[in-house]
């Protein structure tokens, strides 16, 4: 656990108001509690309550709370801190004058030394923060992998002076951390994505150009419009050293995969990403660009790198293969939360069986559009159902109303298996955030999983590949 104690002497006796008791909040009260900072805590939900109760948690309610004895406000990344609208909590402790900070801000203030690497964007993000993190660990870094991905940061170990931190960042937990300026920071990509909780594109882009103050490394994929437009400020802004990163065009100076998954670094070609089994495709290639550069910066031998690349085993959700049953693959992108990010698996596969749908976002489905010819039928569920129901026969394309992933998939299953068309796939690649019908992404994935397993005959093997 990250030690607390260098803060101890800033808070002046005060405490650490917690608001949010869940995967970012407990760990907070915990990593103050051990280093002897006072805490107050608090959750809009009484179960959550209780369980902090039952661990000795002082509970205020703090929509109502003066703040007096309070040094700063640390709010899980899921509660508004603007929009759509800001939590009373948030508004109490403003009015008071009192700091509003993340779990992360807080860690970055009691480890000022130790270099981290934090990674934002649209989508890749998980993918790019675990490939870097495979990447450290195979050049025997000492580091640490955490924040929006796996464990939260103050469950992590306590490095060293000489140990590096990896963290991806949210839109949301970047928004909390009103100083923290990552020592190498990356931006993969910009696609409309939580909108709602920015007050539309420009808040979104804003907030997660906030990474990029101070001095550093900014690596930045620029295979969109609005990236482009991120690096034209920072050469404005001239604090931080720039490496680019494209699929689409050469850069002399940069970081480069070709059409045919070469990736180069300036001239010098490093590595065949096909030689890669789980970076697939060109939207991998430029996580592995983006990551690359990074470990680079880090002083990562370039050998090195292509060689801890070639044996990195993926990431659970994201196009993950879960079973083959009489030619037709069963693949598992829970992770494909947005437009784009399902719109990567739909490019990458023909003919698809695609269950999609959960709680709707704003901006549509323009990207997944382009690739509605690989789709043999969808089938849909959860509450963005309708929307996509009107949207697909607009396009006559074939679907089912599902309401839930268990019918999807039994529908999908009967469908495919009917059918035996060459090269088939029953897609699990949402479009939509799983809030609606599950807690989060991983057990929207870990639910396909298990009832994919239940199709599984008992002479059928299961493949357990990464895409």
């Amino acid at each position: 656990m990250i030690d607390l104690s260098p803060l101890k002497d800033q808070m002046k006796g005060k405490a650490v108001a917690v608001l949010g008791l869940g995967r970012s909040g407990m760990p907070v009260f915990e990593a103050c509690k051990q280093a002897g900072i006072a805490t107050i805590l608090w959750d809009d939900n009484a179960e959550a309550r209780k369980a902090a109760e039952a661990q000795g948690a002082v509970l205020k309610d703090l929509s109502a709370y003066d703040y007096k004895d309070v040094a700063c406000l640390c709010m899980s990344p899921g509660i508004p801190l603007t929009h759509p609208k800001p939590h009373p909590a948030a508004v109490k402790a403003k009015e008071a004058g009192v700091e509003i900070l993340g779990d992360i801000e807080l860690f970055r203030r009691a480890k000022p030394k130790n270099r981290t690497i934090a990674i934002t964007g649209t989508n890749g993000k998980s993918t790019t923060t675990a490939l870097i993190g495979h990447i450290l660990k195979e050049a025997k870094v000492p580091s640490a992998v955490g924040g929006n991905i796996g464990e939260a940061i103050f469950t992590l170990p306590d490095l060293g002076p000489d140990g590096t931190y990896v963290l991806e960042m949210s839109s949301y937990q970047i928004d909390l951390c009103p100083t923290f300026t990552p020592d190498i920071s990356i931006l993969i990509n910009f696609s409309p994505d939580h909108l709602d909780r920015h007050g539309g594109m420009d808040g979104y882009i804003a907030t997660k150009e906030k990474m990029f103050r101070g001095t550093g490394t900014a690596i930045v994929g620029i295979d969109d419009e609005w990236s482009r437009g991120v690096v034209e400020r920072l050469r404005k802004a001239a604090r931080r050293k720039i490496v680019t990163v494209s699929t689409e065009r050469p850069l002399m100076g940069g970081v480069f995969a070709s059409k045919e998954g070469a990736l180069f670094d300036g001239k010098n070609k490093i590595i065949d990403l096909n030689s890669c089994p789980a970076l697939p495709g060109a939207h991998n290639w430029q996580n592995a660009g983006v990551a690359y550069a990074a470990c680079r910066e880090a002083g990562v031998p370039a050998e090195t790198i292509a060689k801890a690349m070639q044996s990195f085993p993926g990431l659970a959700h994201r196009q993950n293969i879960v079973a083959t049953i009489n030619g037709v693959v069963y693949i598992n992108d829970s992770k494909a939360t947005n437009d784009q990010a399902a719109s990567v698996a739909l490019r990458t596969y023909d003919p698809i069986y695609w269950i999609a749908g959960g709680k709707p976002k704003e901006g549509g489905y323009k990207d997944c559009e382009k690739y509605l010819s690989h789709v043999r039928h969808a089938f849909l569920i959860g509450e963005a159902e309708e929307v996509m129901v009107k949207w697909l026969q607009e396009k006559a394309k074939p679907l089912t109303r599902c309401g839930t992933l268990e019918e999807a998939v039994a529908a999908a299953h009967e469908m495919a298996q009917a059918e035996k068309l060459d090269k088939a796939v029953v897609l699990l690649s949402p479009a939509c955030a799983s809030f609606d019908q599950f807690k989060n992404f991983e057990q929207r994935g870990d639910a396909f999983v298990a009832l994919v397993k239940k199709l599984v005959p008992p002479a059928v093997t299961v493949k357990r590949e990464s895409a």
